[in-house]
């Protein structure tokens, strides 16, 4: 029986977990493709670094060529990371004639398209589970289990390092910068976390589920990015006293030919699925035309979680190889690109106001928010220390974007708003 040889760009978290993967669950993967499965070469930095991992019979090499240019190796898996480089090694693989297996979502949000055509050209397969939400086989969902629908809308947490600080802050009524401390010591966040804090890995993430999901090639320039890093614990609190939980939220939704995509902190009224989830997990809610609602839900990173997503798509182009279809499964994507307009958004907005507390002033700013035809869902009014001054907090029914930022435009200009302390979408409830 002819064994199947993986060479592996990479040993770190996600790297050691799928050597370990593929040695303890050898009997089902052989039971899956047929065949015995062996890493027979990795790219490492350092060759002589002690490893928590057996190594017994697998070479090490600093040179990726050793692993592109070996005629036995029919597979590559990339778990590197790296954008520009790495592109040009799994092009290289690719041309070469090798099933590509990756777990990088910058990679793909980025370059995705143009790996996915080399690929096609190549007659290789080029799979990416691992490359959004870690273990949840959200696009392998997208792909086949939900081939067959119409899918309207996308919305999840997709980055576990946000929703484990928005967590903290909510449950334990803390502030923004001692809760990143914690998940910086914990190991959940980089020492320099601005791509987690600051939505781009999230809007990463969502670049992939947009173009699967609506098959049309979107990029990371049409995703909408706003982070975490200006909520405050004062925000969360009140959003509470309203019914809503502090998230940031991956939004991908289409009506009609035309689609949006942002990342944003978003207040989930309190009984949708979302709110309840905590910490690092992560979870997307599809909205399928004819499904309804459905949600994936799980562990969105980690050494296991994302290398099971990894050794997955092994196994699914392993089986491939064994039928001769390898690259036959990518289908282009089959709308034309087209982004809405501001006028074209609707959402509703929690808005948050420090104003003169004098009479009229509510009356002021009812009279902007009615001049452009949004209305009231709910209102707080609550006091502040700073004699003179009160705190409006307003959450607006459906609006459109462009009618929200003018309001927003108009109420900096009056002279009875002090502030605009916050503003966030809201999502869930009836619209």
């Amino acid at each position: 029986m002819e064994t199947i040889s993986i060479g592996l760009l990479g040993l770190g978290t996600v790297g050691s977990g799928v050597v370990k993967i593929i040695e303890n669950h050898q009997d089902k993967i052989m039971h899956q493709v047929g065949c015995p499965v062996k890493v027979k070469k990795i790219l490492v930095k350092n060759i002589n670094k002690e490893r928590d991992v057996e190594l017994t019979d697998i070479f090490l090499t600093g040179d990726a060529n050793d692993i592109l240019d070996d005629p036995e190796i029919d597979v590559v898996i990339e778990v590197m990371g790296g954008i520009e480089e790495t592109k040009n090694i799994l092009l290289k693989a690719l041309n070469n004639k090798k099933q590509v297996v990756t777990a990088n979502k910058d990679l793909m949000a980025v370059h995705g398209a143009e790996l996915l055509q080399a690929a096609s050209h190549n007659n290789c397969d080029l799979f990416y589970e691992a490359s959004v939400a870690g273990g949840i086989p959200i696009l392998r969902g997208l792909v086949d289990g939900l081939a067959s629908d119409r899918i309207v809308k996308l919305m999840g947490i997709v980055n576990g390092t946000t929703n484990f600080i928005l967590t903290k802050m909510s449950q334990q009524q803390r502030a923004y910068e001692d809760v990143l401390a914690e998940a910086q010591e914990l190991g959940f966040a980089e020492s320099d976390p601005t791509s987690d804090v600051e939505g781009l890995d999230a809007a990463r993430k969502m670049t992939i589920l947009a173009t699967l999901g609506f098959s049309m090639n979107i990029g990371l320039e049409d995703v909408k990015v706003q982070g975490i890093s200006n909520v405050t614990d004062e925000d969360i609190l009140y959003g509470k006293q309203l019914g809503y939980t502090m998230k940031l939220i991956g939004i991908a939704q289409r009506n009609e030919e035309k689609v949006e995509v942002s990342v944003q902190p978003t207040f989930i009224v309190d009984s949708h699925p979302l709110a309840s989830v905590h910490n690092e997990y992560n979870a997307v809610y599809v909205y399928g035309e004819a499904v309804g609602q459905t949600m994936f839900y799980g562990p969105g990173a980690g050494s296991l979680p994302t290398a099971t997503a990894v050794v997955s798509d092994l196994v699914n182009v392993l089986k491939n190889m064994r039928l001769g279809v390898n690259g036959k499964g990518a289908i282009a994507p089959q709308f034309k690109k087209k982004l809405k307009e501001p006028d074209e958004m609707f959402s509703k907005y929690f808005l948050r106001l420090q104003v003169k507390d004098e009479v009229g002033v509510f009356a002021e700013i009812t009279s902007i928010f009615s001049q452009h035809g949004v209305s009231f869902e709910k209102i707080l009014q609550l006091p502040v220390k700073e004699k003179g001054l009160a705190e409006i907090v307003l959450v607006t029914h459906h609006a459109s974007l462009l009618n929200y930022e003018n309001i927003l435009l108009e109420l900096s200009d009056l002279a009875s708003v002090r502030t605009v302390k916050s503003s966030y979408r809201v999502e869930g409830g009836i619209k």
